[in-house]
């Protein structure tokens, strides 16, 4: 896989390092229970199709990009640096 870096041009996946998906997770309370703080740890969504991921550039100019791809045919949608992308 390809990856668009916005700063660097078109560079292979190896490397970028993968954070994960590029959402804000609602933090339990501190007080919410084993439950609740177990969800929020270990659980992820594994969605089939377009997603937008947050990976860093660990081997290039040290950007953190938000990156737009299929996750059912591994096409690179397009790239932008995270500092950029609204929430």
């Amino acid at each position: 896989m390809r990856i668009p870096c916005p700063i660097c041009g078109e560079r292979d996946l190896r490397e970028f390092y993968y954070k994960g998906a590029a959402v804000l997770l609602d933090r339990p309370d501190p007080e919410a229970g084993d439950d609740a703080w177990d969800d929020y740890l270990h659980l992820r969504d594994n969605p089939a199709g377009v997603t937008r991921d947050l990976w860093y550039h660990a081997s290039g100019c040290g950007a953190w990009l938000v990156v737009t791809r299929d996750t059912l045919t591994h096409e690179v949608l397009g790239a932008a640096l995270a500092a950029e992308e609204k929430a």
